[in-house]
């Protein structure tokens, strides 16, 4: 996956925490980084956690429904886990035979992608610990269609 690691610019490591007057699009930028400017890995994994409800919602945080105190984060945090397939694209959950497989995977992709963007930079998950998720997710995945099929 490609990451735009903006941290890598002005700093090294995780724990990096240099700042910047360079303001970027707020709503893909992490709470920190629009208010400080405190840039750092932590940003980046925020923007990752965005960029994976917008592909399987395909919702931007830009649509219009997204006003005042509902935003995309909070619009997919409370459709979980009951009301998933409100929120999901509807091309993704069509009823099929791996169908149950298929949603246990988007959930868990959902909430993986809500651990990226907590407001805290504290409690989000790092970008390692994001792609063995990622990996665990696929192998559950494809081990539950192969039993469906």
């Amino acid at each position: 996956a490609y990451f735009s690691n903006i941290s890598k610019l002005l700093g090294e490591g995780e724990d990096s925490v240099p700042q910047t007057m360079t303001m970027a699009t707020i709503d893909y930028m992490a709470p920190e980084y629009g208010s400080e400017g405190i840039v750092s890995a932590k940003c980046d994994i925020y923007s990752y956690g965005v960029l994976l409800m917008e592909t399987f919602t395909r919702k931007r945080l830009t649509d219009e429904m997204f006003t005042g105190e509902m935003s995309l984060r909070r619009w997919v945090k409370e459709s979980l886990p009951h009301g998933l397939t409100e929120v999901v694209a509807a091309n993704l959950v069509r009823e099929e035979r791996a169908f149950f497989a298929k949603m246990d995977c988007i959930l868990s992709i959902m909430d993986l992608a809500l651990d990226c963007c907590m407001e805290s930079p504290d409690k989000r998950i790092n970008m390692t610990d994001a792609a063995a998720k990622l990996k665990k997710i696929k192998v559950m995945f494809l081990d539950d269609a192969a039993a469906t099929s």
